[in-house]
């Protein structure tokens, strides 16, 4: 359970990485709302170290000496790593249990660095792990046993930072997004003849017309947005709105602080107004993009001490902004595209660099298949000679005994005898042979006769 008074835990562990906001339902009671909440608190963060960040903060906060430091210490504290020297305080079953998560995450990026390796082709006959492992910032790399003051400070210090660059990257992955779907939809028409391209165009063009027939968008966090949650959501009268009792409603997790993703949820109702799932023309990916321009502008506007969560007393003074009751119009991202042509024309000069590089490795995948074949056909044929050979050889076996004059051998060895009883017609042996040749070949002519 993460501490109330520790905003820098929460700020830590509290970015959505996309999940999808959902609004809270009343009628299902409290219990099934801190259920939900939970769930929510452990959705992914999106860093690489995630599962490693989360093991560490849970066993940390099982120690009560470090348990109690957590809870006195403030945002700055933590961010300046005044809290890491208390690490050397906590019981020995806590720091034993730390160095086998840190001995597990060094062993896991060993894996990911020779993945890597392996898949660039690379071949190194004694990888240095030490130097490779410099490259991740979140763990100290010089001593991968144990789990020391400075990996508590890398890891916050990195963490926050990522953390601080998710959205602009998110904004990034998005633009690109955008990009490669006008890059294939100009494509998509380039194949087409004129007049199915005109055709074309012009249902696209329809689309997005429909698209932008939307209501009135009300800025996010203005009384206008806030009383439509208040009445449609929470089925509340909408004159009787109070901002601390709404504020209470949508602390989902009774943390005292609404976080990224309890804001989030604030947005729905807006953003149902602009984007339908069933409709071919709404596009779900930007309505996650507009969602997040969504929480980004209540931050810049009420999150005055930057932490990423609102407070209840940063809620209460934004409601006192005249920005508050009478806010701008809100600028949904179908009034303005998100990236130049210029930069399309960048994007898709690098799809084209990395197409000709898919090609050049097909050909070489191609050369190499061709080369295989080619062995093994080789092969194929020398094991044909072999089994040629092995043939022969075995007939050479099978007819050498009667050319030796030794009588036949049978499958294991044994010998082999004639029957005593020749068939007719049958040729005699050596021995009756010599016998037969000293008979005379008639009985003698004209012998004296005695009387």
């Amino acid at each position: 359970m993460w501490m109330k008074s520790t905003p820098i835990w929460l700020l830590l562990l509290s970015v959505s990485a996309g999940v999808l906001s959902v609004p809270i339902d009343r009628d299902a009671g409290k219990q099934e709302v801190k259920e939900e909440a939970q769930e929510e608190e452990n959705g992914d963060t999106g860093l690489y170290y995630d599962r490693y960040l989360r093991e560490v903060i849970e066993v940390l906060e099982t120690d009560p000496h470090f348990r109690e430091k957590l809870q006195t210490a403030n945002t700055e504290d933590i961010k300046n790593g005044r809290l890491n020297k208390e690490l050397d305080l906590v019981s020995h079953h806590v720091r034993t249990r730390l160095d086998e998560l840190k001995r597990q995450e060094v062993s896991r990026l060993r894996m990911l660095l020779k993945a890597k390796l392996d898949s660039t082709n690379v071949q190194t006959l004694q990888m240095d792990h030490a130097s490779l492992l410099k490259q991740f910032e979140h763990l100290d790399p010089h001593n991968q046993n144990t789990f020391e003051a400075k990996d508590l400070e890398l890891l916050i210090s990195t963490a926050t930072k990522d953390l601080e660059n998710y959205d602009a990257e998110r904004h990034e992955e998005f633009k690109r997004y955008e990009m490669l779907k006008e890059h294939e939809r100009r494509e998509y028409l380039k194949g087409l003849d004129q007049e199915k391209r005109e055709k074309e165009e012009d249902r696209l063009q329809k689309l997005k017309e429909k698209h932008r027939q939307h209501p009135k968008v009300n800025a996010p966090g203005s009384v206008a947005q806030l009383r439509e949650v208040w009445e449609e959501t929470d089925g509340l009268d909408p004159q009787e709105f109070n901002p601390k009792t709404f504020f209470k409603l949508h602390d989902a997790n009774e943390d005292d602080v609404l976080d990224e993703q309890e804001l989030e949820a604030l947005f729905t109702k807006e953003l149902e107004k602009v984007y339908d799932p069933k409709n071919e023309e709404d596009d779900m990916m930007e309505m996650e993009e507009e969602r997040l321009r969504m929480r980004e502008h209540v931050m810049k506007n009420v999150d005055t001490n930057k932490d990423r969560l609102v407070s209840l007393d940063e809620f209460l003074k934004s409601t006192e902004k005249k920005e508050f009751n009478n806010p701008k119009e809100w600028e949904t991202l179908d009034t303005k595209p998100v990236y130049t042509e210029e930069e399309l024309q960048r994007f898709e000069a690098e799809l084209r660099d990395k197409e000709e590089e898919l090609k050049r490795k097909v050909e070489t995948l191609r050369q190499e298949q061709e080369l295989l074949k080619e062995r093994g056909k080789a092969l194929e044929a020398q094991k044909r000679e072999y089994q040629q050979a092995v043939l022969e050889m075995s007939q050479r076996q099978r007819e050498q005994p009667a050319a030796d004059g030794r009588p036949p051998a049978g499958p294991h060895g044994e010998l082999k005898f004639q029957p005593a009883a020749q068939k007719a017609g049958e040729e005699k042996g050596p021995a009756e042979q010599e016998v037969q040749n000293n008979l005379p070949a008639e009985p003698p002519q004209n012998l004296p006769q005695h009387t």
